[in-house]
């Protein structure tokens, strides 16, 4: 590999750490202006927003551009066709940050309402989930990847209880109809945004292995679904 090519993959590899550190941080500050009904935090994510698409832009025109003029094989081939869908995976996910943000901004105009216990241990899990997926993606660590890929039903399993949680409250507290359905909007997008965390670790495991696992079952449930 020629030093060119060693300094533009040092450069995409510095430009996929700074737009996954504003990601992970917007999906943080959304989750604690959902739990905390913090009116300003969750009003910086969907401002700083704007910044987080202007980069994944610039992303994606520096690995095109290595791609065209560069032509790389194997490896660094792998890695900049990963780093592409994982750009794409990181802008979704900051937009289901706003999606989180938006629906705080909501809930704060409505009287408290207790956010069930498992919605936190939702968001927890998701935080852990991203967290994960971004290490092993910078590592290039399949068997941090495959781990994440792992806790993917746990998640799952929080966001049936909440749907279960919020069909039972409609029922006996119509007149909360509205907070309920907002919760239920945000531990849909936690769990969004776990679903791409796993395609993030599905693409490390690509860019490493070469083995592409998009469709395949990550359990034994799954496989019999």
């Amino acid at each position: 590999m020629s030093l060119h090519m060693q300094k533009q993959l040092r450069h995409v590899r510095e430009l996929v750490l700074d737009l996954s550190a504003d990601v992970e941080r917007a999906v943080r500050r959304s989750i604690q202006a959902a739990l905390a009904r913090d009116v300003d935090v969750a009003r910086k994510v969907i401002d700083e927003d704007h910044g987080i698409d202007d980069k994944e832009v610039a992303l994606e025109e520096e690995v095109l551009h290595i791609l065209a003029l560069e032509q790389p094989v194997a490896m660094d081939l792998r890695y900049l066709v990963a780093v592409l869908k994982v750009n794409n995976d990181l802008e979704r996910i900051a937009d289901m940050a706003v999606n989180v943000s938006e629906q705080a901004l909501l809930l704060a105009q409505k009287p408290p309402i207790d956010m069930a216990p498992f919605i936190r241990e939702m968001a927890v899990q998701v935080e852990g989930m991203l967290r994960e997926a971004l290490e092993s993606m910078l590592e290039v660590d399949a068997d941090k990847a495959s781990a994440v890929r792992s806790m993917d039903h746990r998640v799952d399993a929080h966001y049936l209880r909440v749907i279960d949680h919020v069909e039972t409250a409609l029922r006996s507290e119509p007149e909360r109809s509205s907070q309920l359905l907002h919760m239920l909007a945000i531990s849909r997008n936690l769990e969004r945004i776990a679903d791409l965390a796993t395609n993030i670790a599905e693409d490390v495991i690509y860019m490493a292995r070469g083995e592409i696992l998009r469709h395949r079952a990550t359990s034994p449930r799954d496989r019999a679904e």
